[in-house]
């Protein structure tokens, strides 16, 4: 398996690919048909209005609800806690109920996330706020997260796992805190943020529910602690990798493919990680961009000043370093074919995205 450059080489490379795995799409398929009944019996449990929300919030209906075809997204945490029971030696669908929970907890956290950050759109269509109004989508995403710790408490072993669920929602929101703050702080000086302040970041909003998920498949799987441990880790360091590419395609990324605008992070001015390790590096491009952003200047500049400080490489050796680090997760605990595969086979899906 290739993997992205694990060190910061001395000139700028042709940009890494990891190849997605021919066996990714189906991996995603075979779990989403797995999970999917289960999911929307759950979500059929709610008062029909937030059940509808709940829906449309999964692309399964219109505002009405009207049926609309569609998988409402790639459903990467439902494989992964499924991929994660089987690691462990379980059928797959010991993992379901720990898939529908992280699932349901992803919804609603993406629901409550639009809302903060005033987005109005979501997979090219308005978001929940948006379609029905802020005081709703806070109930809807309330009802998803209580349905969430519903669903695994009620499953074989689930009671267990509601807690370090719970603490994984924890390290989301503290994350997401972050985040936010991240967005009052100057762009140089003493209280400017530190790329290691970032990647703390991205492993808790993004990175904690992904490792959650495979390691609440292992254990109602029953696996051991050091088992599910180490899928913690690797699910983790999975999400950081994820974020950090998520960075670098929100400033150069295709708009046809990312479905967002070029430059279009560098123009909401959000403190990424190409752009923080950038502004770290000891150059005139470096300090040429401190300038321009301090002053609000164009986006395709900074991208360009970006790119010329190193900010792109750098980012993404971060990324190849994450990667070295799910490998030695992966590797470093005893766990069953195929679901190994498969999990490479996500990662490769998740981090090669037109890089």
């Amino acid at each position: 398996m290739t993997t992205l450059p694990t060190a910061l080489p001395a000139t700028p490379p042709a940009s890494p690919r990891i190849p997605a795995a021919p066996t990714a799409p189906h991996v995603l398929d075979r779990c989403r048909a797995l999970v999917d009944p289960a999911l929307r019996e759950a979500v059929g449990r709610l008062h029909p209005w937030l059940g509808e929300m709940a829906a449309y919030s999964f692309g399964w209906c219109e505002v009405g609800g009207a049926p609309v075809a569609g998988t409402g997204g790639k459903g990467v945490r439902q494989a992964l806690a499924v991929l994660g029971a089987e690691a462990a030696g379980a059928p797959a669908r010991t993992g379901v109920p720990a898939a529908v929970a992280v699932e349901l907890v992803h919804a609603f956290s993406l629901v409550h996330d639009d809302i903060m950050d005033a987005d109005v759109t979501r997979r090219r269509r308005p978001t929940v706020w948006k379609a029905y109004g802020t005081g709703p989508a806070v109930l809807a995403g309330d009802a998803l997260f209580a349905l969430a710790v519903e669903t695994l408490a009620a499953a074989p072993g689930g009671p267990g796992a509601v807690v370090p669920l719970s603490a994984a929602l924890r390290e989301v929101m503290r994350g997401q805190a972050d985040d936010l703050l991240f967005a009052e702080r100057p762009w140089t000086g003493p209280d400017r943020v530190r790329p290691a302040e970032y990647r703390a970041m991205a492993e808790g909003k993004t990175g904690a529910l992904l490792g959650c998920a495979a390691a609440l498949g292992a254990r109602l799987a029953g696996a051991p602690p050091s088992t599910v441990a180490a899928l913690d880790r690797a699910g983790r360091q999975l999400g950081v990798a994820f974020q950090i590419v998520d960075d670098v395609l929100g400033i150069w990324g295709d708009p046809a493919v990312t479905g967002k605008p070029v430059h279009g992070d560098l123009r909401e001015r959000k403190k990424t990680l190409p752009v923080l390790l950038a502004l770290d590096a000891p150059t005139p491009a470096a300090r040429r961009l401190a300038a321009l952003l301090a002053a609000g200047g164009d986006a395709e500049e900074a991208a360009e000043l970006v790119e010329r400080a190193g900010g792109r490489r750098a980012a993404l050796a971060e990324a190849g370093r994450s990667v070295a680090a799910v490998e030695r997760a992966l590797g470093g605990t005893a766990l069953r074919e195929p679901a190994v595969g498969g999990l490479r086979s996500l990662l490769g899906f998740l981090v090669d995205r037109e890089l």
